[in-house]
């Protein structure tokens, strides 16, 4: 089946949905959700948005402070982009009826209650309680759901971008994006969805990791159906890890806000001590990086399983309700957190990295953007700080959008594509191989690729992920694609982009921290792999 659009765009979260909602005034616009429409990280996220709403904060000091927790490796004309527009993002969320926390005296300053999280000089995280990003995420489904010009298909998992080596007239045609083929999981048949643009607005690769705060679809898919496609990724060494995260038997990665730290929680060892101390003078409040690294070398030297936080020396009507989410989750797993420490472990929570895109979004790619976790802007350096990721896909979705907009009347239409051949592939017989090979990725990705790394470690992680690559890529080969083999096809794409930047990073900065290589470089650069495709294309030009 064929279906064509003027815009696919590959996910339903923040910046999938802020995109369509930009764009459907104008154009039609298809958006594929692998799941639910709610089931991406934009909907997990508790914290808030970072933007400059007080006037005692400033832009340059957002700047300022993201510059500092980037490490050296920030953009600085894309922090300042972002920054500068914070405050235009969060006034149109509000326009569509996102309800964030309001301050008890509405003169009070801006109006509504702003968190302060670690890296941050000031308050200005603007939030919904500790469930900021089910506010956002609801507010948009419906937003998309009333608007005639958006179709969204739920359970439809992208397998490449439809590129000119798949159409029927490639030479009418630049090399450029025509859409995406996509597996329709209802039914198992691939559908092919042409566009005069597509969006990846996929979210990250968390999952890669054994232990991860994320939902089960960040899977890496944009990127490497982006690398695949032959765009360049940059900086995928970067895999921020959250600190603090429910460390609970029957918990399935359940996330321990920032904000409770901004709000004068202690992170405590086994004995009782406050730590922080010893690692950084912002104590609780030091930058994620930072804190995670903390908490890892407790443990370890301890022989630990986890740390505490401990915020049961504030009010119990200020923490329930401040964070009623938690407060609820926790009660169901026998935690009350206004009398009891909370154990918490770090675990993987952003990709920093991703796909190489301007401050207009687009990629290497002709007709091929990318926005939020998934694209590579520059804002986060090599440590993202708390509360700037829905800020950016907002940000990029309006860019992307516009973008497209001011170009569209030069766009050719929808193209041609080959249809999806399934002649030479049969039903698999051993789905056991999937669920085997996932377990091991997650497995060896965790201890040899996390939180502290050593070239030892990094290279008996290659070793394997180009062991499982080739078993990856032969079954994929030689069966139908289920959801399950596109998403740990994906994963071994992500994971050897992962290991090969790590590998080529011969210093220690923000999250990628290697004890073979403990101080920075004078000479701060991104590490930018090419694809193969691209590569010899650049040679013969």
């Amino acid at each position: 089946m064929r279906r064509t659009y003027d815009i696919v765009i590959v996910g339903s979260g923040a910046a999938g949905l802020m995109a369509a909602l930009k764009l459907a005034p104008h154009l039609r616009v298809a958006v594929l959700s692998k799941g639910r429409i709610s089931a991406g990280s934009t909907n997990w996220a508790q914290g808030g948005i970072a933007a400059v709403l007080e006037e005692s904060d400033s832009i340059q000091s957002h700047i300022d402070d993201t510059l500092v927790a980037g490490d050296g490796l920030c953009n600085e004309e894309a922090v300042r982009f972002m920054v500068e527009r914070s405050r235009t993002a969060i006034e149109e969320l509000i326009d569509l009826g996102v309800d964030f926390d309001k301050n008890d005296t509405p003169e009070d300053g801006y109006g509504y209650h702003l968190a302060r999280e670690g890296g941050h000089s000031h308050r200005r995280i603007i939030h919904a309680a500790d469930a900021t990003g089910r506010a956002v995420q609801s507010t948009l489904n419906a937003r998309a759901k009333a608007e005639p010009n958006i179709d969204i298909y739920l359970g439809h998992v992208a397998i490449d971008i439809i590129t000119n080596r798949h159409l029927k007239n490639a030479a009418s045609y630049t090399d450029q994006a025509h859409g995406v083929y996509v597996l329709n999981t209802e039914d198992g048949r691939v559908e092919t969805f042409s566009a005069r643009a597509t969006i990846l607005a996929t979210g990250g690769a968390s999952r890669v990791y054994l232990y991860s705060s994320n939902p089960d679809a960040s899977t890496g898919d944009g990127i490497a159906l982006a690398w695949r496609a032959g765009c360049r990724v940059t900086n995928m060494e970067f895999n921020q890890f959250h600190p603090t995260c429910l460390f609970h038997p029957t918990a399935k990665t359940f996330l321990i806000t920032e904000a409770m730290r901004g709000e004068g929680a202690y992170l405590l060892s086994s004995d009782g001590e406050r730590f922080m101390k010893q690692y950084d003078k912002r104590l609780e409040l030091a930058p994620r990086d930072i804190v995670a690294r903390a908490i890892d070398n407790e443990m370890k030297r301890r022989g630990d399983e986890c740390v505490y936080l401990d915020i049961t020396h504030r009010d119990a009507d200020f923490i329930i309700s401040h964070f009623p989410n938690i407060y609820r989750y926790c009660q169901q797993m026998g935690i009350d957190i206004t009398s009891d420490r909370i154990p918490v472990v770090p675990a993987a929570h952003y990709t920093c990295g991703g796909i190489d895109v301007g401050l207009e979004a687009a990629t290497d790619l002709n007709q091929l953007y990318a926005i939020g976790e998934c694209a590579h802007t520059g804002l986060h350096g090599a440590n993202r700080m708390a509360s700037n990721s829905l800020l950016e896909c907002l940000v990029m979705a309006s860019s992307a959008a516009d973008d497209i907009l001011k170009r569209i009347d030069k766009m050719p239409p929808a193209a041609l594509p080959r249809n999806w051949d399934e002649s030479k592939v049969t039903d698999s017989d051993e789905e056991v191989v999937v669920t085997h090979n996932w377990k091991e990725l997650r497995r060896f990705m965790w201890d040899y690729v996390g939180i502290v790394r050593t070239d030892k470690r990094l290279e008996r992680a290659k070793r394997r992920v180009d062991l499982l690559m080739g078993e990856i890529l032969e079954y994929y080969g030689n069966f139908r694609v289920t959801a399950d083999l596109l998403e740990l096809r994906n994963l071994v794409t992500v994971a050897d982009l992962i290991v090969r930047s790590a590998l080529k990073r011969k210093e220690s900065r923000g999250l990628h921290f290697t004890s073979d290589y403990p101080d920075q470089l004078d000479e701060t650069v991104n590490t930018v792999l090419v694809p193969f495709s691209r590569a010899v294309k650049d040679r013969v030009e």
